[in-house]
């Protein structure tokens, strides 16, 4: 499973920002404020996206696409539960899968892999089947958000309506 080595950290800091989301790196070890499933894993207060050197890179993307899915009003105050709903997770999921294709080195491949490796569960068994043949309504629901243009490619915003 891919962590967030230094290289990555930069790029992802530059994916991240013109969404408004900074991160802010923990000590290895140490308790990561606003994690949901705790350990290693991404933690989300307000617009700051918590990791460690070991926090797998999935769940990173996981919570800023979270972050980048929310209306305003539950962005200024998430801590550590996104929320949401099923149409919304579904349209993390996409678009976490999305943004592995802007990370040098990484690829949306890999992070459908790893999204399968820690346990996220599909109708079709796996990330990338539902990414290629059952995740319409997310892309959908990304673009009548513009989070994705017509063509379904990125739009690097948060959310309007």
């Amino acid at each position: 499973m891919r962590a967030i080595d230094a290289s990555l950290h930069a790029a992802l800091a530059a994916l991240l920002k013109p969404y408004k989301l900074v991160i802010e790196l923990i000590k290895e070890g140490a308790m990561i404020p606003g994690s949901y499933w705790g350990e290693r894993e991404a933690g989300l207060i307000g617009s700051t996206l918590f990791i460690r050197p070991d926090t797998p890179l999935h769940s990173a993307l996981h919570e800023a696409a979270h972050f980048v899915c929310m209306d305003g009003a539950r962005r200024t105050g998430v801590d550590r539960d996104a929320g949401g709903d099923v149409f919304e997770e579904n349209a993390a999921c996409y678009l976490q899968i999305l943004w592995g294709d802007c990370l040098p080195g990484v690829g949306a491949e890999t992070i459908m892999t790893d999204m399968d490796e820690w346990g996220y569960t599909f109708r079709l068994g796996s990330a990338a089947c539902w990414f290629r043949e059952d995740a319409d309504d997310a892309r959908q629901w990304l673009q009548t958000r513009d989070l994705l243009d017509e063509r379904g490619a990125l739009r690097f915003g948060q959310r309007v309506a």
